[in-house]
């Protein structure tokens, strides 16, 4: 992962793949790269939980239940847990490549 820090309104965040400089505010938005999951075997992209979870229970994750705030999958054989924010908008290209991490072989993250 690579950005920009930007400073704005007295908090600093991290802008993924800026472009310019951090002084022209409003114009790093427009150069941003969106970023996509994609299941590598069909070149499907993940465009909602529920087509995540159709990929990944054949993969051997089983969907906890635990903590109301958070989607997660947990793969029995393993001490891997993939832990998602329950609103979709707020999947960021952080857990998608959480996902590819503990799935090399089945998902991969590309620029839209």
């Amino acid at each position: 992962m690579s950005g920009v820090w930007v400073f704005r309104n007295g908090v600093v965040r991290l802008v993924e793949n800026g472009g310019g400089s951090a002084a022209e505010g409003g114009g790093q938005q427009s150069q941003l790269r969106r970023k996509a999951l994609v299941f590598s075997q069909t070149a499907e992209v993940m465009t909602s939980y529920a087509a995540l979870e159709k990929k990944l229970v054949p993969l051997g994750w089983e969907r906890y239940y635990d903590d109301p705030n958070l989607l997660q999958f947990h793969k029995r054989s393993t001490v891997h847990l993939i832990s998602l924010p329950k609103d979709f908008a707020k999947f960021k290209s952080m857990h998608m490549y959480d996902i590819v991490v503990k799935n090399r072989n089945h998902f991969e993250v590309i620029d839209t």
